[in-house]
């Protein structure tokens, strides 16, 4: 940036630029600080030149929250839970020759057998977002380097997945927690 002198200083009437020296451009370029430096390609960035992550670290949680979810139960696996078991209710009472086995199996079991689908389900869906947050650099822009955090969190998403889904298999098959015997 040049400064422009006026009449008095320059002693002509014509207005005369007046430029810096490569010198002390070069000093000031090499008096910047790492932080300064960051921050400039952090604003860089963030006008959209390349692509700032969010996409990746919003995957990254969701991929998380949805296990958490496998683990913890959802709404929608406790709605599917209550009607199984009104299901099995209705069959048993409709039933004339309806034993105590019947009535677990049907009230009780198929309700456990739906909370661990939606469990299964769950845990599925943050597997496979975590997985893909994971190999999205692959196939992105290989060159730039994941967050850290991003990384941190998908991978805390893949292993509530693969735990969630280890869980729901169990509490399907019964393996874990099955129904007790009626004799």
């Amino acid at each position: 940036m040049g400064t422009t002198k006026t009449d008095d200083e320059a002693g002509t009437t014509e207005a005369t630029e007046v430029k810096p020296d490569e010198e002390t451009v070069h000093a000031t370029a090499a008096e910047e600080t790492p932080e300064e430096a960051t921050a400039e390609a952090d604003l860089v960035e963030a006008e959209g030149d390349e692509p700032s992550g969010v996409g990746q670290g919003a995957g990254a949680v969701v991929s998380a929250a949805l296990g958490f979810v496998s683990l913890s139960g959802s709404w929608v696996g406790t709605v599917a839970s209550a009607r199984q078991s009104l299901i099995g209710q209705m069959h048993a009472q409709t039933s004339s020759a309806s034993g105590v086995a019947k009535l677990l199996k049907e009230g009780y079991g198929d309700a456990w057998q739906a909370t661990a689908l939606w469990g299964g389900i769950f845990a599925l869906l943050a597997l496979v977002v975590g997985v893909v947050v994971l190999a999205r650099p692959a196939f992105g822009a290989p060159g730039r380097p994941q967050a850290v955090w991003i990384k941190s969190v998908a991978w805390g998403g893949v292993a509530l997945g693969v735990i969630g889904l280890l869980l729901a298999v169990l509490k399907y098959t019964d393996v874990l927690l099955g129904l007790p015997s009626a004799g």
